[in-house]
């Protein structure tokens, strides 16, 4: 999580930073297969968010639709788009940093907890976090990601 944490944070030193990052390895190796990063508005697509390009990626990269034996880390508990794909794709585990309530302060959310989605689903994933919560958390905070929520259209109003 550590190093996905600072290669998230590389982004807040660009014209387009994000808070959201993904990454995706071998569950027993250790073997970092990729990373990746939200994408959201570069694509002008609403579904490429860090999780789910991670997991299209991953699965290209394997020619193979299962990603059973691999493990999906993320700065942020992922919404129930992202987690709902990583069930599909078979992970073996989901670990989450900041919280859905974390990115809430921001930006829009749909408030329905990762396990509560993968508790609903008869697929098997085990999920994890908060793990590095406050070292995740503190890439919303970083001066130019609170900057930048300000011209997203997904900021939070009050």
């Amino acid at each position: 999580m550590s190093a996905l944490v600072l290669f998230t944070a590389k982004s807040l030193r660009t014209a387009s930073p994000r808070p959201f990052g993904a990454s995706i390895v071998h569950t027993k190796t250790g073997a970092l297969l990729l990373r990746a990063l939200n994408r959201v508005a570069q694509d002008m697509d609403p579904s490429s968010h860090a999780e789910v390009r991670a997991i299209r990626l991953a699965t290209r990269r394997l020619k193979q639709l299962s990603l059973a034996g691999y493990t999906l880390y993320t700065t942020c508990e992922p919404c129930p788009m992202c987690m709902s794909a990583a069930l599909w794709a078979g992970v073996d585990r989901v670990v989450y940093g900041a919280t859905i309530e974390d990115a809430n302060r921001h930006c829009r959310q749909i408030q329905i907890p990762a396990t509560e989605v993968a508790t609903r689903s008869d697929m098997k994933c085990t999920v994890e976090g908060p793990l590095l919560r406050d070292e995740c958390y503190a890439l919303f905070t970083h001066p130019a990601m609170l900057k930048a929520f300000r011209l997203w259209p997904t900021r939070k109003r009050s």
